[in-house]
């Protein structure tokens, strides 16, 4: 086996652990499963000895396994600083850049952003996942998160503003004409919800402070995915949605929001990253490209300081 080849045999070993899955790291780096096996078997062969526990249902590092993969892991990053010190010096960024982000992100403005960044830096290869739970970059190796949260941000990370992420309650403009908009919080008891998670009750707020009122729960979906703006496009009932959502062109014109006067909770979308010395271009360029895509005050911001 040449260098060359256990290079690249160290790159889809490191990638079966981190995804916990020979098809998982199958499909971050655009290789046939058989393949990534078969180099996973001449990595074994070469060093004489087995690196991973296989079975029917999960995979596990032998004690070589673990000791090889941490020194891999060191290579491996030495090597990508390297090619990124080059790209540097070029002014060109490349390399793999690995992003996490929420499940209800996953839309057509994402793609949108994604592909108006490929036309800018096309030696960089997005590896995108959608996850609703704070990732530690450092430990699952990536080089940057999309977050939307009002809460306080983990310590050790740069955290660059996009924009305000507002919820508001939506409807399909079907669902309006066929069963009417609630015109105060106590109308929403009386409404069809697709709600998100374990909840029960809506959530909002009026002149005297917050008010509860018990949710009529007709659909549940464990986390806030874009299925459920499908499911209130197709008319099933009122959910709580980002209001950025209502400009996807998917549902913009579809989707409506009722109640706009008792809002919901407020967030803040930010792109975090880990401090560096000196930040990879392939990193300081999507950052600055998500900054200079969400500048612009959002079409419903604008309306609501007329």
């Amino acid at each position: 086996m040449s260098a060359m080849d256990t290079l690249l045999s160290m790159k889809v070993f490191r990638q079966v652990v981190e995804s916990g899955s020979f098809v998982g790291a199958a499909e971050r780096l655009s290789l046939s499963t058989a393949m990534t096996s078969k180099h996973l078997m001449h990595l074994e062969k070469h060093l004489a000895t087995r690196l991973l526990n296989r079975s029917s249902r999960s995979l596990s590092l032998t004690e070589s396994g673990k000791l090889f993969f941490e020194r891999s892991k060191v290579i491996l990053e030495e090597v990508e600083e390297a090619e990124l010190a080059i790209g540097s010096v070029s002014g060109v960024p490349r390399g793999t850049l690995r992003v996490t982000a929420p499940s209800w992100s996953a839309s057509r403005l994402l793609v949108d952003l994604v592909a108006d960044y490929r036309q800018r830096c096309p030696e960089v290869v997005l590896d995108i996942s959608f996850e609703d739970r704070f990732v530690d970059l450092v430990e699952e190796g990536y080089d940057l998160a999309i977050r939307a949260t009002a809460d306080q941000l983990p310590a050790g990370l740069i955290a660059r503003p996009l924009r305000p992420m507002p919820f508001v309650i939506v409807a399909s403009k079907e669902y309006v004409r066929r069963c009417g908009a609630p015109q105060s919080p106590g109308d929403l008891a009386q409404h069809d919800c697709v709600m998100i998670g374990n909840g029960q009750s809506w959530y909002v707020t009026g002149p005297s402070g917050n008010i509860e009122v018990p949710a009529r729960v007709v659909l549940r979906f464990g986390s806030m995915t874009v299925a459920v703006a499908h499911a209130v496009s197709a008319g099933v009932g009122l959910a709580a949605l980002p209001r950025m959502m209502l400009e996807d062109p998917m549902f913009k014109d579809a989707l409506c929001p009722v109640l706009t006067r008792h809002p919901l909770r407020h967030l803040q979308l930010y792109v975090l990253y880990v401090s560096r010395q000196h930040l990879p271009l392939k990193i300081r360029t999507f950052v600055d490209h998500l900054i200079e895509s969400t500048h612009t005050p959002p079409p419903w911001d604008v309306a609501e300081r007329a």
